[in-house]
């Protein structure tokens, strides 16, 4: 649960942007996408073998 620190100064606006950048940085959209749909770890672990393999491949040694 976000909690934001609405001062009675802060305008309307003020409190939703501080909302929306915590939410953002909170990762919790992000978390909801991720789980909308179920991936099998083998599928997840070579995906990540795969984009490791091109980082390395174009940025590294």
């Amino acid at each position: 649960m976000l909690i934001i620190d609405a001062r009675e100064s802060d305008s309307i606006d003020k409190a939703l942007k501080k909302y929306k950048k915590k939410f953002e940085r909170s990762g919790t959209l992000r978390g909801l996408r991720q789980r909308k749909y179920f991936i099998k770890p083998s599928v997840r672990r070579r995906a990540e073998m795969l984009k490791a393999e091109y980082k390395l491949k174009m940025f590294g040694n």
